[in-house]
């Protein structure tokens, strides 16, 4: 199934795999810095994981912060990243500052692309999908399992319930225990992108999973994300490395 969303310059479409970058710094000077290396890096997407970010809840700061860092991005779409510790997170936020802060990005346009939490209340994270949309702004629905690797049918089930909840994209990302976990994040992938309407973006994380992070062309993975500075989870490797094992699959 041939599927397609464009983002500023980025194209996500099934076949191709896109590379993000992950912005990981605490403060506003360290992030720019880190952006600027992360812009020289090529990448398609550059994620801000905000939950590293010391002051996101200082509404002045995180305006002014994003704007500068916009300016650096230029036409790199941004993707906006508060990454729980319910699923690996590193800042606390209690539901209702999470929620807040969600809703606050996507009513001001803060974002090109906002990831949101599959675990969290659907009755608050629907209307924030809704306003988020109607700014302009593309949803990512995302689930973690850093403690296994759910069965080839749980996971696309995950998968297509994020498409019903009206994701843009829809993305999972598991812990493999042996080489047959991969195996089953990429037969779900592989399945899911026959059955589900919008792109995906699935992998299996640590040593074992790297596989999965190079070969989403093949299975229907349409992002990976790599490292140019600290890696924001396990297994992930650097934005040359991938880059060269995705022009080696390409490659015809």
């Amino acid at each position: 199934m041939l599927k397609k969303l464009q983002v500023k310059q980025t194209l996500f479409k099934s076949g191709e795999t896109k590379i993000a970058v992950p912005l990981t710094a605490p403060t506003p000077k360290k992030l720019l810095e880190e952006a600027r290396k992360a812009v020289a890096a090529k990448p398609d997407v550059i994620e801000w994981r905000i939950d590293f970010y010391k002051n996101v809840l200082d509404q002045q700061e995180y305006r002014n912060t994003q704007q500068q860092l916009t300016h650096i991005l230029g036409k790199i779409p941004l993707l906006t990243t508060f990454r729980t510790q319910h699923e690996g997170g590193v800042a606390p936020l209690s539901d209702e500052q999470y929620f807040k802060l969600m809703q606050w990005i996507s009513l001001n346009q803060l974002t090109d692309l906002l990831d949101l939490e599959l675990n969290r209340d659907a009755s608050q994270t629907i209307p924030i999908i809704s306003a988020a949309h109607r700014a302009g702004l593309k949803i990512i629905i995302s689930n973690h399992e850093f403690q296994q690797t759910p069965s080839e049918e749980e996971i696309i089930t995950r998968l297509q319930q994020m498409a019903t909840m009206h994701a843009d994209i829809a993305k999972i990302a598991v812990m493999p225990k042996n080489a047959a976990d991969v195996l089953t994040l990429l037969n779900a992938t592989y399945h899911a992108d026959q059955q589900i309407s919008i792109p995906l973006i699935t992998m299996a994380m640590g040593q074992l999973g790297k596989l999965s992070r190079i070969s989403g062309s093949l299975f229907g993975s349409v992002l990976s994300f790599a490292s140019v500075g600290e890696a924001s989870a396990p297994g992930q490797l650097t934005a040359a490395t991938l880059r060269k094992a995705l022009e080696m699959l390409s490659a015809k």
